[in-house]
Formats: C-alpha cells, sequence, structure tokens
C-alpha cells in the first residue's frame, strides 16, 4: 500500500512526466480523473485524461504479480468501466516493481472463449533509467531500474534530486525516492545518500502514515465487528443448548453439529420457539424448516 500510495501521488503531481515517458507526447491539457469507478466500486492507482487527444493514461503498479481477481481480468473490468463512463481512447499500462522470475510479469492480456483484451507492461528492472532520470516525477521509478552497479544508480538519483530548486519538490521527491528504493535497497544504504529528515517533514509521508493508519483502524474496527458477532453467537448458543439440555435431555451429536452451523439470528428465534418443544423430533422438525 505504501509504494501504491506513493506512485499514485507522483502520478497526480506530475502526470506531465509520465505522459512524456509512457505516452512520447507534451501534453498540458490534462485532468486527474476519479480513480474510483462506477458500478461496484473499485479502485484505479491512476487515471489521467489528456483533454486533446481525448485519451486516457490509466496505469497500475504492482509490487508483486499475485492478484485477486488475477490483474488480466482486473485490466479487463477497469478498460470497460473506463470506456463506458468516458467513451474514449485507453492506454494502459501495467508496471510491475519488484524484481521477480514469475511468468506472471510477461502476461499482457487477458482472453476468454469470445473476449481478448491486451494492456502494455513494463517490468522496470529492464527500463533503461536514463529517460527517468531526466524528470523529477519519474527520479523514484529510476532507482528500480536496470543498471550493473545499483549504488551508483542510487547516488545519481540523489544527485538528480538535491538539484531541484523548489524545496517542497526536493523534499517530497526525495520521499517517494527513499520509499520506492526500500524495494531494492537496505535501509541504511538509502540513508548514506538521501535525507532521511525528509521522511518526518515531507507533508506526503504524514499523509501516506495517516492514510494507512485510517486503513489499519478500519480493518480493526471491521474485525471487532466480526469477533463481537461471533462471540455473541457462541453465547446465544451455549444458552440455546442449555435450555435444550433442560427441556429434552441430552442432545445427540448430529443435531448438536447442527446447532452449530446456525447464525445468531437463528439461534435467538430458536431460542424463543424451544420451550414449546417435547421431544428432540420438534427440535428436528425445526431446523429442517429453516433449512428448507
Amino acid at each position: 500500500m505504501t509504494y501504491d500510495n506513493t506512485l499514485k501521488y507522483l502520478v497526480e503531481q506530475y502526470p506531465e512526466d509520465f505522459i512524456r515517458y509512457l505516452l512520447a507526447s507534451e501534453a498540458t491539457d490534462i485532468q486527474i480523473l476519479k480513480t474510483e469507478l462506477n458500478q461496484e466500486p473499485i479502485r484505479a492507482d491512476s487515471v489521467t485524461f489528456l483533454q486533446t487527444a481525448n485519451q486516457i493514461l490509466h496505469l497500475e503498479f504492482q509490487t508483486l504479480p499475485a492478484s485477486t481477481p488475477p490483474l488480466p481480468l482486473r485490466m479487463l473490468d477497469y478498460w470497460v468501466r473506463l470506456y463506458r463512463q468516458y467513451n474514449c481512447d485507453i492506454e494502459q499500462v501495467v508496471i510491475f516493481l519488484k524484481p521477480t522470475t514469475s511468468e506472471a510479469v510477461f502476461v499482457d492480456q487477458f482472453t476468454a472463449r469470445n473476449t481478448t483484451h491486451r494492456y502494455r507492461i513494463i517490468r522496470i528492472w529492464e527500463q533503461d533509467p536514463e529517460p527517468l532520470l531526466l524528470f523529477p516525477g519519474l527520479l523514484p521509478l529510476a532507482t528500480l531500474a536496470r543498471t550493473d552497479s545499483p549504488q551508483s544508480l542510487l547516488q545519481q538519483v540523489a544527485v538528480q534530486v538535491s538539484m531541484i530548486e523548489e524545496e517542497a519538490t526536493k523534499q517530497s521527491i526525495s520521499v517517494c525516492t527513499q520509499l520506492l528504493a526500500g524495494l531494492v535497497f537496505e535501509p541504511e544504504l538509502i540513508r548514506q545518500f538521501l535525507r532521511r529528515e525528509d521522511m518526518r517533514e515531507s507533508a506526503i509521508y504524514q499523509e501516506i502514515l495517516e492514510e494507512g493508519l485510517q486503513e489499519g483502524r478500519q480493518r480493526g474496527i471491521e474485525q471487532g465487528i466480526e469477533q463481537g458477532i461471533e462471540q455473541g453467537r457462541q453465547s446465544e448458543l451455549r444458552l440455546v443448548i442449555r435450555l435444550l439440555t433442560r427441556r429434552l435431555g441430552s442432545i445427540n451429536s448430529q443435531l448438536q453439529s447442527r446447532l452449530q452451523e446456525l447464525s445468531l439470528a437463528q439461534l435467538e428465534d430458536l431460542g424463543e420457539v424451544l420451550l414449546d418443544f417435547v421431544s428432540e423430533a420438534d427440535l428436528m422438525n425445526w431446523l429442517n424448516t429453516i433449512e428448507n
């Protein structure tokens, strides 16, 4: 998530740099579009509209090739939603960030019986770093590019970052560079060339950190709700079994297994009607009723 957020920030702040690199064209009349596409919401990494060319540049950044659903199907889904919403030419590029021998990073299309959908893929570790060194917004990606001397490349990127005149831009690019370089370099080496202080002072780092914290809190809330519901269900289950045992005597193992599968709402319903039961047959009939 950290790498996704970093790269989304770079594309939103420096869309011209990515357009020059990926489309080999100049564009100033661009518009950053919403990345949450319509229908059942899914969120793309970056969606940029080139107004004069009437074209969309859609980027997906993948640290690892594994994806659920599989990446080719996701790319088709993104394309259909974008085309339905904007009805224009769409250039899709998947940029793989971390070196891997997985065959998945060579797959550039989705194929089904009646459908074939193609998109571009870039394995950043195979790319010439020189085009990436030309523009501030691409410097962080340059640390992941092809080189026989990774340390020298990292130093070269650090020099380019230090030459950025506007201080806030320099700080933001420095932070993004450090975050992405962490995919392939040890922290100690990164600190040799780039200021660690930029991380603490940078607004983008704080934004990424806060977003991560919010997502963590949300996951914690969701997990807490799920755990609370399950704990409530287990408590209700124990109560229902005690009441049934008092009412009917011991409950055979088969019926107990069926009781274990009931939801909290079903257990609450059973708790209301079990006082009318006079035998296990009544319980079995009730279970058969709710399962039919």
